[in-house]
């Protein structure tokens, strides 16, 4: 069973994305905050992070993923930024960053359904 770390500090897009991702056989956890998402990643390293770029208390989602990109080796995590944030630096920033993907909200269920389906398609 795949396992996926929600991290956005907005309960109700926590849910919204939990509920998206129901109907599929996920081990979902969530993190309100940039810090609790490095805990829980060193804790159980998820194979997904969806990862809110803007957060409250000094760790945002860009330094959480430079951080798992850091001190992850071969047993990297993907990465889907999300953000309400969608200029083109924005998106540069994040994907520099390394995430594998970046979403700007809103975005659909679909979307970001057809997001993790791409990335665990085989190449």
């Amino acid at each position: 069973m795949k396992s996926i770390l929600i991290v956005d500090d907005h309960a109700d897009i926590r849910r919204l994305i939990r509920l998206t991702l129901e109907f599929e056989d996920y081990d979902i956890r969530e993190a309100a905050d940039g810090a609790t998402a490095l805990r829980m990643a060193a804790e159980r390293l998820p194979d997904l992070v969806l990862l809110d770029v803007m957060m409250p208390g000094g760790v945002s989602g860009i330094d959480v993923c430079r951080q798992l990109r850091a001190g992850c080796t071969s047993a990297s995590p993907r990465i889907i930024m999300l953000s309400a944030r969608g200029q083109a630096s924005d998106r540069e920033a994040g994907l520099a960053a390394g995430a594998d993907l970046y979403l700007v909200k809103p975005f659909s269920p679909l979307q970001l359904i057809d997001c993790i389906a791409g990335l665990w398609a085989p190449a």
